[in-house]
């Protein structure tokens, strides 16, 4: 089975006003994040990985260029990789939304939801999925691995559908910054062999 590593990008300062940033322009990594791009690139050095993809977000884009030059490989963009589409949620204050009916679904029905004049998480889910498959068509040998760098719930809602987990209880699965988890695909299904994991990554296989 190719493997999947699922990479969610390094922190931002955008994260720490308490808004919702989804897919506004510029949210870039901050210092700590950078540090973490490097040790993802570091950790990951000796690792042989056939392509990098990432969401065209900059903390994406910046979380993936250090892993692929150190590949000496080019990042690929991947639109479907992107952050959901949260509509008019964007730069609105997590403290404000909790308080709402909308976020209890959010959390406990995401089945049921569709972001205001964006998507529904079955859309989303959906659209991650398709791309991973691609990804996984194109690069398709048993010992392929290939990292993927998007955002948090994306991830989740990817890793909930290839393990058979429903929809709404993606919110149980975890997914820091800077973490990886990884996903091994093929043709009679999927195996999560770790979750939400930070370096080093001793289980990957190492370049002979």
């Amino acid at each position: 089975m190719p493997l999947l590593l699922l990479i969610r990008h390094g922190e931002n300062d955008y994260v720490k006003t308490g808004k919702m940033a989804g897919r506004i322009p510029g949210v870039r990594l901050n210092e700590r994040g950078q540090e973490q791009a490097q040790a993802l690139a570091e950790a990951l050095k000796d690792v042989p990985i056939k392509a990098v993809y990432a969401s065209p977000l900059e903390r994406a884009m910046e979380t993936a260029k250090p892993i692929a030059e150190a590949q000496k490989l080019t990042v690929i963009q991947e639109p479907d990789l992107m952050d959901t589409d949260i509509g008019k949620w964007e730069g609105r204050s997590w403290r404000v939304l909790m308080r709402t009916r909308a976020w209890r679904l959010v959390q406990h029905a995401p089945s049921r939801f569709r972001f205001p004049e964006g998507e529904a998480f079955v859309e989303a889910q959906t659209r991650y999925v398709s791309a991973l498959e691609r990804i996984v068509t194109k690069h398709n040998r048993p010992k392929d691995i290939i990292a993927v760098v998007f955002h948090a719930d994306p991830i989740k809602l990817a890793v909930a559908h290839f393990i058979g987990l429903p929809l709404d209880q993606f919110q149980r699965l975890s997914c820091e910054t800077g973490s990886l988890t990884a996903l091994a695909v093929g043709e009679m299904g999927a195996n999560l062999l770790k979750l939400n994991q930070r370096p080093p990554f001793d289980f990957l296989p190492r370049k002979k």
